[in-house]
Protein backbone atom coordinates (compact mmCIF):
# COMPACT_ATOMS: atom_id res chain seq x y z
CA UNK A 1 0.00 0.00 0.00
CA UNK A 2 1.13 3.23 -1.10
CA UNK A 3 0.87 5.57 1.53
CA UNK A 4 0.50 9.44 0.64
CA UNK A 5 1.29 11.94 3.17
CA UNK A 6 -1.09 15.32 2.86
CA UNK A 7 0.75 18.25 2.03
CA UNK A 8 -0.92 22.08 3.12
CA UNK A 9 -2.72 23.12 0.66
CA UNK A 10 -1.06 26.52 -0.90
CA UNK A 11 -3.09 28.82 -3.24
CA UNK A 12 -1.91 32.27 -3.32
CA UNK A 13 -5.96 33.30 -4.27
CA UNK A 14 -7.40 31.58 -0.95
CA UNK A 15 -7.28 33.81 2.05
CA UNK A 16 -7.47 30.63 4.27
CA UNK A 17 -4.26 28.72 2.43
CA UNK A 18 -1.70 27.54 4.71
CA UNK A 19 0.96 28.97 2.83
CA UNK A 20 3.80 30.70 4.66
CA UNK A 21 3.05 34.08 5.98
CA UNK A 22 4.82 37.14 4.49
CA UNK A 23 7.35 39.03 6.92
CA UNK A 24 4.60 42.28 6.11
CA UNK A 25 1.75 39.79 7.53
CA UNK A 26 4.04 38.75 10.49
CA UNK A 27 4.97 42.45 11.13
CA UNK A 28 1.45 44.00 11.03
CA UNK A 29 -0.05 40.90 13.32
CA UNK A 30 3.01 41.87 15.68
CA UNK A 31 2.08 45.20 15.67
CA UNK A 32 -1.97 44.75 16.21
CA UNK A 33 -0.85 42.39 19.27
CA UNK A 34 1.66 45.00 20.74
CA UNK A 35 -1.31 47.78 20.37
CA UNK A 36 -3.25 45.16 22.22
CA UNK A 37 -1.20 44.22 24.90
CA UNK A 38 -0.48 48.16 25.46
CA UNK A 39 -4.07 49.05 25.73
CA UNK A 40 -4.48 46.06 28.37
CA UNK A 41 -1.66 47.52 30.03
CA UNK A 42 -3.38 50.92 30.24
CA UNK A 43 -6.75 49.63 31.03
CA UNK A 44 -5.36 47.75 34.27
CA UNK A 45 -3.50 51.36 35.05
CA UNK A 46 -6.82 52.63 35.31
CA UNK A 47 -8.68 49.67 37.29
CA UNK A 48 -7.28 50.87 40.94
CA UNK A 49 -7.19 54.52 40.17
CA UNK A 50 -11.21 54.40 39.34
CA UNK A 51 -12.08 51.96 42.26
CA UNK A 52 -10.34 54.57 44.94
CA UNK A 53 -11.93 57.77 43.23
CA UNK A 54 -15.51 55.54 43.97
CA UNK A 55 -14.14 54.48 47.55
CA UNK A 56 -12.74 57.88 48.78
CA UNK A 57 -14.17 61.06 47.01
CA UNK A 58 -17.40 58.72 46.19
CA UNK A 59 -16.75 59.84 42.23
CA UNK A 60 -17.72 57.94 39.51
CA UNK A 61 -15.98 58.02 36.00
CA UNK A 62 -17.63 57.59 32.63
CA UNK A 63 -16.58 57.80 28.75
CA UNK A 64 -19.05 59.88 27.01
CA UNK A 65 -22.08 58.33 29.08
CA UNK A 66 -20.53 55.05 29.49
CA UNK A 67 -20.41 54.40 33.60
CA UNK A 68 -17.52 53.25 34.43
CA UNK A 69 -18.78 50.87 37.82
CA UNK A 70 -17.48 47.45 38.23
CA UNK A 71 -15.73 47.56 35.24
CA UNK A 72 -13.09 45.38 33.40
CA UNK A 73 -9.71 46.00 31.38
CA UNK A 74 -11.99 44.84 28.81
CA UNK A 75 -14.69 46.96 29.47
CA UNK A 76 -12.19 50.29 29.25
CA UNK A 77 -11.12 49.27 26.39
CA UNK A 78 -14.44 49.00 24.85
CA UNK A 79 -15.71 52.19 26.57
CA UNK A 80 -13.26 53.83 24.39
CA UNK A 81 -13.55 52.79 21.36
CA UNK A 82 -17.22 53.54 21.45
CA UNK A 83 -16.56 56.97 21.54
CA UNK A 84 -16.17 56.98 17.92
CA UNK A 85 -19.80 56.78 17.71
CA UNK A 86 -19.78 60.25 19.24
CA UNK A 87 -16.50 62.19 18.31
CA UNK A 88 -16.01 59.94 15.09
CA UNK A 89 -12.24 58.63 16.57
CA UNK A 90 -11.43 56.43 19.24
CA UNK A 91 -10.65 57.70 22.16
CA UNK A 92 -7.00 56.87 23.52
CA UNK A 93 -6.42 55.19 26.49
CA UNK A 94 -3.06 57.38 26.73
CA UNK A 95 -5.59 61.15 26.91
CA UNK A 96 -7.44 59.42 29.98
CA UNK A 97 -5.31 57.69 31.83
CA UNK A 98 -3.08 60.92 32.76
CA UNK A 99 -6.64 62.56 33.86
CA UNK A 100 -7.62 59.90 36.10
CA UNK A 101 -3.90 60.04 37.54
CA UNK A 102 -4.68 63.97 38.45
CA UNK A 103 -8.05 63.12 39.85
CA UNK A 104 -6.69 60.66 42.16
CA UNK A 105 -4.51 63.46 43.63
CA UNK A 106 -7.53 65.86 44.09
CA UNK A 107 -9.91 66.52 47.25
CA UNK A 108 -12.84 66.20 45.07
CA UNK A 109 -16.49 65.74 46.41
CA UNK A 110 -19.44 63.37 45.50
CA UNK A 111 -19.89 63.97 41.11
CA UNK A 112 -19.90 62.01 38.07
CA UNK A 113 -17.15 62.80 36.08
CA UNK A 114 -16.90 62.08 32.07
CA UNK A 115 -13.50 61.46 31.25
CA UNK A 116 -14.58 61.66 27.66
CA UNK A 117 -15.64 65.02 27.51
CA UNK A 118 -12.69 66.00 29.75
CA UNK A 119 -9.92 64.30 27.14
CA UNK A 120 -11.20 66.04 24.24
CA UNK A 121 -12.16 69.52 26.06
CA UNK A 122 -8.30 69.55 27.11
CA UNK A 123 -6.98 68.63 23.72
CA UNK A 124 -9.45 71.39 21.99
CA UNK A 125 -8.68 73.68 24.31
CA UNK A 126 -5.21 73.74 23.50
CA UNK A 127 -3.60 74.29 27.36
CA UNK A 128 -0.97 72.42 28.25
CA UNK A 129 -1.72 72.58 32.42
CA UNK A 130 -3.56 69.49 32.59
CA UNK A 131 -3.75 69.80 36.69
CA UNK A 132 -4.77 73.64 36.02
CA UNK A 133 -6.97 72.64 33.46
CA UNK A 134 -8.95 70.17 35.41
CA UNK A 135 -9.25 72.16 38.50
CA UNK A 136 -11.07 75.03 36.19
CA UNK A 137 -13.41 72.45 34.98
CA UNK A 138 -13.94 70.77 38.48
CA UNK A 139 -14.21 73.87 40.19
CA UNK A 140 -17.58 73.09 41.48
CA UNK A 141 -16.42 70.02 43.66
CA UNK A 142 -13.19 71.14 43.85
CA UNK A 143 -12.95 70.69 47.89
CA UNK A 144 -15.95 69.92 48.64
CA UNK A 145 -15.88 66.78 49.76
CA UNK A 146 -18.75 66.00 52.50
CA UNK A 147 -20.75 63.16 54.25
CA UNK A 148 -23.89 62.05 52.66
CA UNK A 149 -26.97 60.79 54.95
CA UNK A 150 -28.57 57.89 52.90
CA UNK A 151 -32.44 58.42 51.75
CA UNK A 152 -34.64 55.14 52.71
CA UNK A 153 -36.13 54.03 49.45
CA UNK A 154 -38.90 51.25 49.60
CA UNK A 155 -39.96 49.80 46.04
CA UNK A 156 -43.74 48.92 45.88
CA UNK A 157 -44.41 46.01 43.81
CA UNK A 158 -41.21 44.23 42.26
CA UNK A 159 -42.44 43.85 38.36
CA UNK A 160 -40.52 44.43 35.30
CA UNK A 161 -39.38 48.12 36.63
CA UNK A 162 -39.17 46.83 40.40
CA UNK A 163 -36.64 44.47 39.71
CA UNK A 164 -34.48 47.09 37.63
CA UNK A 165 -35.12 49.72 39.71
CA UNK A 166 -33.40 47.13 42.38
CA UNK A 167 -30.51 46.75 40.22
CA UNK A 168 -29.42 49.95 40.12
CA UNK A 169 -30.33 51.39 43.20
CA UNK A 170 -27.98 48.43 44.50
CA UNK A 171 -24.87 49.71 42.02
CA UNK A 172 -26.03 53.52 43.17
CA UNK A 173 -25.75 52.71 46.78
CA UNK A 174 -22.08 51.40 46.39
CA UNK A 175 -20.82 54.49 43.98
CA UNK A 176 -22.67 57.23 45.69
CA UNK A 177 -24.41 56.11 49.04
CA UNK A 178 -27.18 58.92 48.53
CA UNK A 179 -30.17 56.47 48.03
CA UNK A 180 -30.34 52.77 49.82
CA UNK A 181 -32.60 50.58 49.02
CA UNK A 182 -34.52 49.36 52.07
CA UNK A 183 -37.07 47.09 51.41
CA UNK A 184 -39.93 45.58 48.40
CA UNK A 185 -43.80 44.97 49.13
CA UNK A 186 -45.54 42.66 47.17
CA UNK A 187 -48.10 39.87 47.48
CA UNK A 188 -47.67 37.21 49.05
CA UNK A 189 -47.58 34.26 46.06
CA UNK A 190 -46.88 30.90 48.03
CA UNK A 191 -44.34 30.01 50.03
CA UNK A 192 -41.63 29.36 47.82
CA UNK A 193 -42.68 33.53 46.91
CA UNK A 194 -39.08 35.03 48.02
CA UNK A 195 -36.78 32.41 45.92
CA UNK A 196 -38.68 32.97 43.25
CA UNK A 197 -38.41 37.04 43.38
CA UNK A 198 -34.92 36.52 44.49
CA UNK A 199 -33.92 34.10 40.92
CA UNK A 200 -36.14 36.61 38.83
CA UNK A 201 -34.11 39.52 40.42
CA UNK A 202 -30.69 37.76 39.68
CA UNK A 203 -31.83 36.27 35.96
CA UNK A 204 -33.21 38.15 33.32
CA UNK A 205 -33.79 37.37 29.84
CA UNK A 206 -33.63 40.70 28.20
CA UNK A 207 -31.15 42.27 30.74
CA UNK A 208 -28.81 39.21 31.83
CA UNK A 209 -27.36 38.27 35.02
CA UNK A 210 -27.47 40.27 38.00
CA UNK A 211 -24.14 41.57 38.24
CA UNK A 212 -22.95 40.29 41.93
CA UNK A 213 -24.43 37.99 44.18
CA UNK A 214 -27.69 37.42 45.65
CA UNK A 215 -28.72 35.15 48.05
CA UNK A 216 -31.77 34.63 50.36
CA UNK A 217 -32.90 35.17 54.40
CA UNK A 218 -36.06 32.91 54.69
CA UNK A 219 -36.54 33.04 58.30
CA UNK A 220 -35.91 36.86 57.96
CA UNK A 221 -38.01 37.46 54.44
CA UNK A 222 -34.33 39.57 53.28
CA UNK A 223 -32.80 39.31 50.08
CA UNK A 224 -29.11 39.98 49.82
CA UNK A 225 -27.63 41.61 46.64
CA UNK A 226 -24.20 42.34 46.98
CA UNK A 227 -23.99 43.25 50.73
CA UNK A 228 -27.41 44.90 50.38
CA UNK A 229 -30.41 43.44 52.85
CA UNK A 230 -33.69 43.57 50.80
CA UNK A 231 -36.57 43.32 53.40
CA UNK A 232 -39.42 41.32 51.79
CA UNK A 233 -42.25 42.99 53.25
CA UNK A 234 -45.98 40.87 52.19
CA UNK A 235 -48.91 43.58 52.56
CA UNK A 236 -52.35 43.99 50.45
CA UNK A 237 -52.62 47.64 51.83
CA UNK A 238 -50.25 50.43 51.13
CA UNK A 239 -51.82 52.36 54.45
CA UNK A 240 -51.14 49.66 56.49
CA UNK A 241 -47.60 49.12 56.52
CA UNK A 242 -45.45 50.01 59.71
CA UNK A 243 -41.84 50.82 58.05
CA UNK A 244 -40.99 51.52 61.19
CA UNK A 245 -40.94 48.02 62.50
CA UNK A 246 -38.27 47.59 59.60
CA UNK A 247 -35.96 50.59 61.04
CA UNK A 248 -37.10 52.65 57.86
CA UNK A 249 -37.43 56.12 58.51
CA UNK A 250 -39.28 59.15 55.89
CA UNK A 251 -38.60 56.54 53.29
CA UNK A 252 -39.26 58.05 49.20
CA UNK A 253 -41.90 54.70 48.14
CA UNK A 254 -41.58 54.12 44.62
CA UNK A 255 -44.95 52.42 42.98
CA UNK A 256 -44.19 50.58 40.03
CA UNK A 257 -47.68 48.62 40.21
CA UNK A 258 -49.40 51.37 38.51
CA UNK A 259 -52.70 50.20 40.47
CA UNK A 260 -52.82 53.65 41.48
CA UNK A 261 -52.67 56.58 39.74
CA UNK A 262 -54.69 59.72 41.28
CA UNK A 263 -53.91 61.66 44.55
CA UNK A 264 -56.41 59.51 46.16
CA UNK A 265 -54.85 56.29 45.74
CA UNK A 266 -51.47 57.06 45.93
CA UNK A 267 -52.20 59.02 49.35
CA UNK A 268 -52.84 55.52 51.10
CA UNK A 269 -48.50 55.14 51.15
CA UNK A 270 -48.55 58.38 53.35
CA UNK A 271 -50.63 56.77 55.98
CA UNK A 272 -48.06 54.38 56.83
CA UNK A 273 -45.50 55.13 59.47
CA UNK A 274 -42.11 55.84 58.04
CA UNK A 275 -42.99 57.18 54.90
CA UNK A 276 -42.33 60.83 53.56
CA UNK A 277 -42.81 60.67 49.88
CA UNK A 278 -44.26 58.69 47.08
CA UNK A 279 -43.14 58.68 43.65
CA UNK A 280 -45.06 56.71 40.73
CA UNK A 281 -43.66 55.02 37.47
CA UNK A 282 -46.36 56.02 35.22
CA UNK A 283 -48.46 58.74 34.04
CA UNK A 284 -49.98 60.53 36.99
CA UNK A 285 -53.93 61.75 36.89
CA UNK A 286 -55.52 64.78 37.99
CA UNK A 287 -53.27 67.36 40.00
CA UNK A 288 -50.28 65.20 40.11
CA UNK A 289 -47.12 66.68 38.93
CA UNK A 290 -45.84 64.84 35.77
CA UNK A 291 -41.85 64.82 35.87
CA UNK A 292 -39.40 64.20 33.31
CA UNK A 293 -35.83 64.64 34.48
CA UNK A 294 -33.76 66.93 32.88
CA UNK A 295 -36.71 69.09 31.66
CA UNK A 296 -39.20 69.70 34.88
CA UNK A 297 -37.54 68.24 37.98
CA UNK A 298 -36.55 71.81 38.94
CA UNK A 299 -40.01 72.49 39.50
CA UNK A 300 -40.37 69.70 42.46
CA UNK A 301 -41.36 71.56 45.63
CA UNK A 302 -41.15 70.36 49.39
CA UNK A 303 -44.85 70.06 49.65
CA UNK A 304 -44.67 67.88 46.58
CA UNK A 305 -45.09 64.75 48.21
CA UNK A 306 -46.85 62.72 45.65
CA UNK A 307 -44.97 63.33 41.82
CA UNK A 308 -44.83 60.92 39.07
CA UNK A 309 -42.00 59.83 36.55
CA UNK A 310 -44.54 59.89 33.69
CA UNK A 311 -43.57 57.11 30.88
CA UNK A 312 -41.39 55.79 29.09
CA UNK A 313 -42.27 57.17 25.56
CA UNK A 314 -42.80 60.93 27.45
CA UNK A 315 -39.40 60.57 28.81
CA UNK A 316 -38.18 59.13 25.49
CA UNK A 317 -39.48 61.94 23.53
CA UNK A 318 -39.45 65.52 25.58
CA UNK A 319 -36.55 66.36 25.91
CA UNK A 320 -36.14 65.78 22.19
CA UNK A 321 -39.51 67.82 21.28
CA UNK A 322 -37.94 70.51 23.55
CA UNK A 323 -34.68 71.26 22.30
CA UNK A 324 -35.85 71.38 18.86
CA UNK A 325 -38.97 73.61 19.91
CA UNK A 326 -36.53 76.01 21.75
CA UNK A 327 -34.41 76.33 17.87
CA UNK A 328 -36.83 76.05 15.17
CA UNK A 329 -40.18 76.38 16.66
CA UNK A 330 -42.81 73.15 16.75
CA UNK A 331 -46.39 74.02 15.69
CA UNK A 332 -48.11 70.50 15.53
CA UNK A 333 -46.50 67.11 14.98
CA UNK A 334 -47.82 63.48 15.69
CA UNK A 335 -46.19 61.13 17.21
CA UNK A 336 -45.87 57.07 16.21
CA UNK A 337 -44.92 54.46 19.20
CA UNK A 338 -43.47 51.65 18.27
CA UNK A 339 -43.19 50.13 21.11
CA UNK A 340 -42.25 46.52 22.59
CA UNK A 341 -45.27 43.95 24.20
CA UNK A 342 -45.81 44.72 28.26
CA UNK A 343 -47.12 42.16 30.38
CA UNK A 344 -50.62 43.90 30.76
CA UNK A 345 -51.05 42.17 26.74
CA UNK A 346 -51.76 38.72 26.43
CA UNK A 347 -49.27 35.63 25.41
CA UNK A 348 -52.08 34.15 23.25
CA UNK A 349 -55.17 35.61 22.06
CA UNK A 350 -57.84 35.90 25.33
CA UNK A 351 -60.09 38.20 26.50
CA UNK A 352 -58.64 41.58 27.62
CA UNK A 353 -60.74 44.56 28.61
CA UNK A 354 -58.55 46.85 26.42
CA UNK A 355 -59.29 47.29 22.61
CA UNK A 356 -57.32 44.45 20.77
CA UNK A 357 -54.36 43.90 23.18
CA UNK A 358 -56.29 40.88 23.91
CA UNK A 359 -54.50 39.04 21.01
CA UNK A 360 -51.09 37.24 20.79
CA UNK A 361 -48.63 39.85 22.32
CA UNK A 362 -46.13 37.29 19.88
CA UNK A 363 -47.74 37.14 16.92
CA UNK A 364 -49.21 40.45 16.45
CA UNK A 365 -48.24 44.17 15.17
CA UNK A 366 -51.44 46.03 17.40
CA UNK A 367 -52.76 49.20 17.03
CA UNK A 368 -53.53 50.99 20.32
CA UNK A 369 -53.88 53.80 22.14
CA UNK A 370 -50.83 56.18 24.24
CA UNK A 371 -51.07 59.09 26.16
CA UNK A 372 -47.36 60.31 26.14
CA UNK A 373 -48.43 62.96 23.31
CA UNK A 374 -50.80 64.34 25.22
CA UNK A 375 -48.71 64.36 28.75
CA UNK A 376 -45.72 66.03 26.88
CA UNK A 377 -47.65 68.94 27.68
CA UNK A 378 -47.83 68.31 31.43
CA UNK A 379 -43.74 68.64 31.42
CA UNK A 380 -43.83 71.31 28.14
CA UNK A 381 -47.18 73.45 28.66
CA UNK A 382 -45.78 75.04 25.66
CA UNK A 383 -46.62 72.04 23.65
CA UNK A 384 -50.63 71.74 24.86
CA UNK A 385 -52.87 70.97 21.86
CA UNK A 386 -49.83 70.54 19.55
CA UNK A 387 -49.29 66.92 19.72
CA UNK A 388 -51.58 63.82 18.72
CA UNK A 389 -50.02 60.28 19.02
CA UNK A 390 -50.75 56.59 18.34
CA UNK A 391 -48.79 53.61 19.22
CA UNK A 392 -48.59 49.84 17.74
CA UNK A 393 -47.28 47.23 19.84
CA UNK A 394 -44.77 44.80 17.96
CA UNK A 395 -43.57 41.15 19.03
CA UNK A 396 -40.35 42.59 21.00
CA UNK A 397 -39.36 41.97 24.59
CA UNK A 398 -37.67 45.51 25.05
CA UNK A 399 -36.38 48.57 23.28
CA UNK A 400 -39.19 51.07 21.56
CA UNK A 401 -38.86 53.64 19.01
CA UNK A 402 -40.86 56.72 18.84
CA UNK A 403 -41.29 58.12 15.44
CA UNK A 404 -41.35 62.18 15.75
CA UNK A 405 -43.28 64.20 12.84
CA UNK A 406 -43.21 67.79 13.05
CA UNK A 407 -44.31 71.26 11.18
CA UNK A 408 -41.93 73.69 12.32
CA UNK A 409 -42.17 77.44 12.06
CA UNK A 410 -38.57 77.40 10.20
CA UNK A 411 -37.42 75.49 7.29
CA UNK A 412 -34.32 73.02 8.11
CA UNK A 413 -32.05 70.67 6.39
CA UNK A 414 -31.52 67.45 7.96
CA UNK A 415 -27.88 67.43 8.44
CA UNK A 416 -27.82 71.14 10.63
CA UNK A 417 -30.69 69.68 12.28
CA UNK A 418 -28.21 66.25 13.36
CA UNK A 419 -25.42 68.04 13.90
CA UNK A 420 -27.22 69.90 16.19
CA UNK A 421 -28.92 67.38 18.27
CA UNK A 422 -24.98 65.34 18.40
CA UNK A 423 -23.62 68.23 20.07
CA UNK A 424 -27.06 68.45 22.59
CA UNK A 425 -25.76 64.79 23.18
CA UNK A 426 -22.36 65.79 23.66
CA UNK A 427 -22.06 68.98 25.54
CA UNK A 428 -25.92 70.45 26.54
CA UNK A 429 -27.19 70.07 30.51
CA UNK A 430 -29.78 67.14 28.84
CA UNK A 431 -26.58 65.02 27.26
CA UNK A 432 -27.69 62.35 29.84
CA UNK A 433 -31.28 62.45 28.54
CA UNK A 434 -30.58 62.91 24.62
CA UNK A 435 -28.00 60.35 22.77
CA UNK A 436 -27.67 60.47 19.27
CA UNK A 437 -26.09 58.19 16.69
CA UNK A 438 -25.10 57.69 13.20
CA UNK A 439 -25.10 53.84 12.35
CA UNK A 440 -26.34 51.96 9.53
CA UNK A 441 -26.41 49.17 10.78
CA UNK A 442 -27.83 49.49 14.56
CA UNK A 443 -30.79 47.67 15.01
CA UNK A 444 -33.32 47.63 18.78
CA UNK A 445 -30.91 45.27 21.11
CA UNK A 446 -28.26 47.57 20.31
CA UNK A 447 -29.77 49.66 22.84
CA UNK A 448 -30.84 47.46 25.80
CA UNK A 449 -29.53 48.50 28.62
CA UNK A 450 -28.95 52.26 27.48
CA UNK A 451 -29.28 54.48 30.32
CA UNK A 452 -30.65 57.52 28.25
CA UNK A 453 -33.73 58.51 27.90
CA UNK A 454 -33.74 58.59 24.04
CA UNK A 455 -31.51 57.91 21.83
CA UNK A 456 -31.47 59.80 17.87
CA UNK A 457 -31.02 58.23 15.02
CA UNK A 458 -29.35 60.62 12.54
CA UNK A 459 -29.14 58.39 9.93
CA UNK A 460 -32.96 57.98 9.43
CA UNK A 461 -33.76 61.86 9.90
CA UNK A 462 -36.00 63.72 6.85
CA UNK A 463 -36.13 67.54 6.36
CA UNK A 464 -37.95 68.67 3.81
CA UNK A 465 -38.65 72.63 4.04
CA UNK A 466 -40.42 73.06 7.64
CA UNK A 467 -41.65 69.54 7.89
CA UNK A 468 -39.14 67.04 10.22
CA UNK A 469 -38.73 63.48 10.91
CA UNK A 470 -36.89 61.73 14.10
CA UNK A 471 -36.56 58.75 14.72
CA UNK A 472 -36.04 58.39 18.53
CA UNK A 473 -34.44 54.38 19.89
CA UNK A 474 -35.09 54.06 24.08
CA UNK A 475 -35.06 51.32 25.98
CA UNK A 476 -38.52 51.41 27.81
CA UNK A 477 -37.19 49.64 30.98
CA UNK A 478 -33.74 50.63 31.76
CA UNK A 479 -33.46 53.97 30.55
CA UNK A 480 -36.65 54.69 31.69
CA UNK A 481 -35.81 53.07 35.14
CA UNK A 482 -32.36 55.26 35.25
CA UNK A 483 -34.77 58.51 34.78
CA UNK A 484 -36.88 57.26 37.61
CA UNK A 485 -33.95 56.48 39.98
CA UNK A 486 -32.82 60.39 38.83
CA UNK A 487 -35.95 61.67 39.86
CA UNK A 488 -35.71 59.57 43.22
CA UNK A 489 -32.04 61.35 44.03
CA UNK A 490 -33.38 64.96 43.20
CA UNK A 491 -36.20 64.28 45.81
CA UNK A 492 -33.33 62.96 48.13
CA UNK A 493 -30.77 65.82 47.19
CA UNK A 494 -28.47 63.01 46.91
CA UNK A 495 -28.02 63.78 42.88
CA UNK A 496 -24.20 63.72 42.32
CA UNK A 497 -23.23 66.70 40.23
CA UNK A 498 -22.48 65.86 36.46
CA UNK A 499 -19.08 67.08 35.29
CA UNK A 500 -17.27 68.47 32.98
CA UNK A 501 -20.22 71.62 33.25
CA UNK A 502 -22.79 71.41 30.76
CA UNK A 503 -24.40 73.90 28.41
CA UNK A 504 -27.97 75.19 27.75
CA UNK A 505 -28.77 73.63 24.42
CA UNK A 506 -30.53 76.96 23.49
CA UNK A 507 -27.04 78.17 23.37
CA UNK A 508 -25.06 75.44 21.42
CA UNK A 509 -23.59 76.86 17.67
Amino acid sequence: MQIVTARPYKDSNCPHSLKDESPRMTANTQASQQDWNERIDLAQQMLPLISQLQRTNNVVTSIFGRLLIDVTDIDIIKSHRYARRITDRELPLQATLPILKELSEMDLGTASIDLGRLATGFERSGETDLRAYLEKELAEVLGAAREIESTDVVLYGFGRIGRLLARILVSREAAYGGVRLRAVVVRQNGEDDIMKRASLLRRDSVHGAFDGTISVDREKNIIWANGTPIQVIYSNDPATVDYTAYDIQDAIVVDNTGRWRDREGLSQHLKSKGVARVVLTAPGKGDLKNVVYGINHGDIKDEDTIITAASCTTNAITPVLKVINDRYGVEHGHVETVHSFTNDQNLIDNFHKGPRRGRAAGLNMVLTETGAAKAVSKALPEFEGKLSGNAIRVPTPDVSMAVLNLNLEKEVEADEVNNFLRKVSLHSNLRQQIDYIHSPEVVSTDFVGTTHAGIVDGLATIANGRYLVLYVWYDNEYGYSNQVIRIVEEVAGARPTVLPARVNPSDIK
